[in-house]
């Protein structure tokens, strides 16, 4: 079933956006982007370089012009970074041509997932759980400020979680 609108896919850190984007893009046949990627790609260096050089306001700019361009592509699916319902601008571009999917986990399931990821800047301090708690006491109400539907990824196997994004989608826009 070809459909043209976009799924984006947001949620903290280890929320599982580029296993489930992964799945879903191959369910629906079509291509898989994901905007950290993008960014180190277009770069050419990972994103703790990035924060290291630039500072997460710097790294923020980046991002903000690398969704302004996926999002102008039709029929993706695009896991974001956590952190890009930060700023309204991304939010707007989001809703405004494509089906969000907020991937909500609990702070022990991420912990669980993230322990031995040095990639992810956020999480290199002495106390990953405060931080989690404290990025997810700011960023839940965006995440739900912009999504069309949330879903659990830390109870429900992968399989399961593409399956009701697929239904919530298909249903929506039909």
């Amino acid at each position: 079933m070809a459909q043209t609108e976009n799924i984006y896919l947001i949620g903290l850190m280890g929320a599982g956006k580029t296993t489930i984007g992964r799945q879903l893009a191959k369910a629906l046949a079509v291509p898989f982007y994901d905007s950290d990627k993008a960014i180190e790609e277009r770069t050419g260096v990972d994103i703790p370089t990035i924060f290291e050089f630039e500072g997460e306001q710097g790294f923020r700019d980046r991002e903000q012009k690398m969704l302004e361009q996926l999002t102008q592509m039709d029929g993706i699916v695009l896991a974001t970074g956590g952190g890009a319902v930060l700023r309204e601008d991304n939010r707007k571009a989001l809703k405004s041509n494509g089906f969000v999917v907020y991937l909500q986990c609990a702070i022990d399931r991420i912990l669980e997932r993230t322990r031995r990821d040095t990639q992810r800047p956020l999480l290199q301090t002495d106390n990953p759980r405060s931080r989690l708690e404290a990025l997810f006491a700011e960023r839940e109400p965006l995440y739900l400020s912009c999504a069309d539907f949330k879903v659990d990824t830390g109870t429900l196997p992968s399989k399961e979680v593409v399956n009701r994004i697929l239904e919530a989608y298909r249903s929506d826009y039909r």
